[in-house]
C-alpha cells in the first residue's frame, strides 16, 4: 500500500496486522494514564478498531471489532473508566510535534465542526449552526486545533463547545457530567484555550489561522499578537480597515483596486488540483481601526488586508487580515491562508476513517473520551504516511520501516 492510500482510504486489517508493532509502541505512549490493566489492554483493542475497516464505529460494532460479547466494556472505557482524556491529548500532541513539527513551515490551524444528535440529552447538543449541515441543525459543536507542516496535518486539541442554555442549566450539566470548573466560553475563547497550550508546550510554529469566527472574535488578533503569533484570518466583508487615512471597508477597499493589482497564484493543492484563485494585498498602517491609535507592534512587523477572487465568479470575495515580519512576500502569505483548507481535508479523513462522528456516548467525559482516541488514531495515520513518502515505496509496504516514538514525559 502507498502512502496515498494510507493517507485516504481506510485502514485494511492486514495493514494494521502489518503495522501493529508500531502501534504498540504508540499506545505504550499512553498506557501509563490506564492504571487498571484491562483497561490500559482496552484502550489498546479501541485504537485498533478505529483504525480498522468497520462499517460503523459505534459500541456495538467496536465491541464485536476488538472481540468482546457485549458493548459494556468500550462503553466503561468511554464512559466510567478511570483516565484523563487531557492526559492523553498532552501525549497527542508531542507525539505530532516529534514526528511532524517544522518550524519554518509549522502552521497551527482553529475551526469547528459539528456533530448532528437527535433529541437533546448529549451534552451540549443545541439547534446551532454547524458548516457540517451548512445551516442551523440540532447538532453538538467541537472547536479542535490542528498543526500542520510540510510533513503532514493533524489534530493536537478539542474542546466541546457548550452552548449558554446548557452551561447555566444546573440540571443538564449534572445529568451530562459537565465538570463543575467548566464555564460558558465563546469560540474564540476556547480557541484561546488551546492555543495557549500548544504554545507553551513549545510547538514549532510560526503562523495561526483561522476563518471568519475567530478573526472576529472579541480580541482574538491582539491576543495572538501579545502572544508573539503571526497570524492570516478570515474577516467578513464589512471588516473596518483603516486605509489611505480613511477608515474603509475591507469590500470597498479591495472594489477600489486597480486590475494591475490582482496576481493569479494557487493557495495549494486541493482534491481537484491546484485552487487558483486572484489575489490582491494592501498594507495597512499600524493604526487599530476603531480607535486609530498607534498599535505598539515589534520592530519589523507588518500588516495587510489580503483578498481573495474567484477566477470563476468575479464577484466572489474573500478577506483577511494578516500580521507577519515585513518582509513577508504575497505568495507566502497566500500560502499561509490557503493552510486552513488542510483542517478540512482532516475532518473529513478523521469522520471518514477513524469514526470521529460515530459515537453514541451522552456525556461530556465520554465525549472528549472518544474524540480524543480518534484523534490520535487519525495522528498515527498521517505519521505512517510520512514516514512511507520517505522511505522506499515497497519497504514502506512491508512494514519495514522504523518509526521512534517520543519517551512519556
Amino acid at each position: 500500500m502507498n502512502a496515498e492510500q494510507i493517507g485516504t482510504e481506510r485502514v485494511s486489517s492486514k495493514l494494521i496486522e502489518q503495522w501493529s508493532g508500531y502501534l504498540q509502541e504508540l499506545h505504550a505512549c499512553i498506557a501509563h494514564h490506564f492504571l487498571r490493566p484491562e483497561v490500559r489492554a482496552r484502550a489498546y483493542r479501541y485504537l485498533a478498531g478505529l483504525l480498522a475497516n468497520i462499517k460503523r464505529k459505534n459500541a456495538w460494532q467496536m465491541a464485536e471489532a476488538i472481540g468482546e460479547l457485549t458493548p459494556r466494556g468500550v462503553q466503561h472505557l468511554l464512559n466510567d473508566a478511570h483516565w484523563e482524556a487531557d492526559g492523553v491529548r498532552e501525549d497527542l500532541r508531542d507525539y505530532v510535534a516529534f514526528h511532524l513539527g517544522d518550524q519554518e513551515s509549522g502552521v497551527l490551524i482553529v475551526d469547528e465542526t459539528g456533530f448532528l444528535k437527535k433529541g437533546e440529552k448529549s451534552v451540549g447538543v443545541a439547534r446551532q449552526y454547524t458548516g457540517t449541515a451548512g445551516k442551523r441543525e440540532n447538532c453538538q459543536v467541537g472547536v479542535f486545533l490542528c498543526y500542520s507542516s510540510s510533513e503532514g496535518t493533524a489534530f493536537i486539541d478539542r474542546e466541546l463547545y457548550l452552548p449558554e442554555e446548557w452551561a447555566y442549566d444546573p440540571d443538564r450539566r449534572g445529568e451530562a457530567g459537565v465538570p463543575e470548573e467548566v464555564r460558558f466560553a465563546t469560540k474564540g475563547e476556547l480557541a484561546k484555550a488551546m492555543l495557549q497550550r500548544a504554545l507553551k508546550a513549545q510547538m514549532p510554529v510560526r503562523w495561526v489561522v483561522a476563518d471568519t469566527v475567530y478573526g472576529t472574535a472579541r480580541g482574538f488578533r491582539g491576543w495572538l499578537e501579545k502572544q508573539g503569533c503571526y497570524y492570516v484570518l478570515a474577516v467578513p466583508e464589512t471588516q473596518g480597515v483603516y486605509h489611505e487615512g480613511h477608515q474603509r471597508q475591507a469590500q470597498m477597499v479591495a472594489a477600489s483596486l486597480p486590475e494591475e493589482a490582482w496576481i493569479q497564484v494557487s493557495a495549494g493543492a486541493g482534491s481537484k488540483g491546484d485552487r487558483l484563485y486572484d489575489w490582491a494585498c494592501v498594507a495597512l498602517p499600524d493604526l487599530d481601526p476603531v480607535s486609530e491609535k498607534k498599535k505598539t507592534s515589534p520592530v519589523g512587523a507588518g500588516r495587510w488586508l489580503l483578498v481573495r477572487r474567484s477566477i470563476e465568479d468575479l464577484g466572489e470575495y474573500a478577506y483577511y487580515l494578516a500580521y507577519g515580519p515585513a518582509e513577508t512576500s504575497l505568495k507566502e502569505l497566500i500560502r499561509i491562508a490557503g493552510r486552513r483548507w488542510a483542517i478540512e481535508d482532516c475532518f473529513e479523513a478523521a469522520k471518514g476513517e477513524v469514526g470521529l462522528d460515530e459515537y453514541e456516548v451522552r456525556k461530556w467525559d465520554g465525549w472528549h473520551r472518544h474524540v480524543t482516541l480518534c484523534l490520535l488514531a487519525h495522528a498515527y495515520l498521517v505519521v505512517l504516511r510520512s514516514v512511507a513518502e520517505h522511505d522506499d515505496e515497497q519497504g514502506a509496504a512491508k512494514g519495514g520501516t522504523s518509526i521512534p516514538i517520543p519517551t512519556p514525559s
